[in-house]
């Protein structure tokens, strides 16, 4: 298997191209990544018109799951084979433009059910049963070097498919987690180590490691009522469970900084305006603020629109990033309002005169 591997917004595209030629595709990647919500992603976009997704988990499956139960006909006394109930219907398909059958986990399933899989994508059949015209067939695994029960996938059915291998990307997976609310301590804290984001390693036994999908369970416990009123110990051991012991050591210290931090709507309000303690001047907690103010601005903005109040925050929000964090930071929070969230403003009007002259003669040209 070639080793060249794409970010998941090249993977998006190039699946979409595959879907759109009406061929199988297959998406490698290690554990953890994204693969599946990368598939569910096309499919809500809108890309393929109309779209739902059929997600069969292979691995779970028998051959008779795909390929149905045989019967004998009484009335022909031949045997015959009833329909798979998971495997769409012409009935069924009729009511979309596209219906993408996901067969996720394909080379981790037994040889028998991967050789059912085989008729399905080389011939869009199996026994009695035939895809409808708008059904196209992605697939995905985890790759042999990852450890993971897997079997070697026969080779005519691995010519099948076309292959692009998916590795991790920090810019793709901000912006998914900007827009899915993910937790601002765990958005701040990868902002600042970026390497902390995927750690997998297949040659070690530990049961927790961090990728993409594990520090969203993180989000989903930082968010859990009762969490921050815990002991330490428990935080630690509650978010070791999802990244393993090292990692929640780094991420619960990096939270106890960003305590003592000013919070962003006494920012926004104008209330606070300078970080003036020591821990606040941490890279990492600042990562978190910059988070933290890009979520409360948008949360009004959605409420109240580019209203007087909206304006006026805005500018206290600007000016603070101006005068508290570094170069890298001030492009972040940019970034993040103008195109992760899509805020619309005139950024000439909207800005006070002299926070618009520093905007367009510091960052202008790394926005743009």
């Amino acid at each position: 298997m070639d080793t060249l591997t794409v970010k998941p917004s090249q993977v998006k595209n190039v699946v979409l191209r595959a879907a759109l030629a009406k061929r199988p595709i297959f998406i490698w990647g290690p554990p953890g990544i994204g693969k599946s919500e990368l598939v569910q992603g096309i499919v809500d976009s809108g890309s393929l018109g109309k779209a739902t997704m059929v997600d069969l988990r292979l691995a779970l499956m028998e051959p008779t799951d795909i390929r149905g139960y045989p019967f004998r006909n009484p009335d022909t006394n031949v045997m015959e084979w009833s329909p798979p109930v998971d495997l769409p219907t012409d009935e069924f398909a009729s009511q979309y433009d596209t219906v993408v059958l996901f067969l996720d986990e394909l080379n981790s399933a037994p040889p028998s059910v991967q050789a059912a899989a085989y008729q399905l994508v080389l011939n869009r059949r199996v026994g009695q049963y035939v895809l409808p015209k708008n059904v196209i067939i992605i697939a995905a695994g985890n790759r042999e070097t990852d450890r993971g029960v897997t079997f070697r996938m026969p080779a005519p059915l691995a010519n099948r498919f076309r292959h692009i291998n998916m590795a991790v990307d920090f810019g793709d997976w901000q912006r998914w987690a900007i827009n899915k609310g993910v937790h601002p301590d765990v958005i701040g804290y990868l902002s600042y180590a970026k390497q902390d984001l995927f750690d997998f390693d297949p040659k070690t036994g530990s049961q927790a490691f961090a990728t993409p999908r594990s520090w969203t369970y993180v989000s989903e416990i930082l968010f859990t009522d009762g969490f921050d009123n815990a002991e330490v110990f428990e935080q630690k051991a509650e978010i070791a469970g999802a990244v393993g012991e090292g990692m929640a050591g780094k991420f619960v210290e990096h939270r106890r900084i960003a305590s003592h931090l000013p919070k962003p709507e006494d920012v926004l309000s104008g209330k606070v305006t300078k970080l003036d303690n020591k821990l606040s001047q941490e890279i990492s907690a600042k990562y978190s603020l910059v988070v933290g103010l890009t979520y409360e601005i948008n949360q009004y903005y959605q409420d109240h629109g580019t209203k007087d109040d909206f304006k006026s925050m805005f500018n206290n929000a600007v000016k603070f990033s101006y005068e508290n964090f570094e170069p890298e930071m001030v492009v972040l929070f940019f970034k993040t309002i103008m195109t992760d969230y899509g805020i619309k403003f005139n950024i000439r009007t909207d800005l006070n005169q002299d926070l618009y002259k520093v905007f367009s003669e510091r960052y202008t040209k790394y926005i743009v």
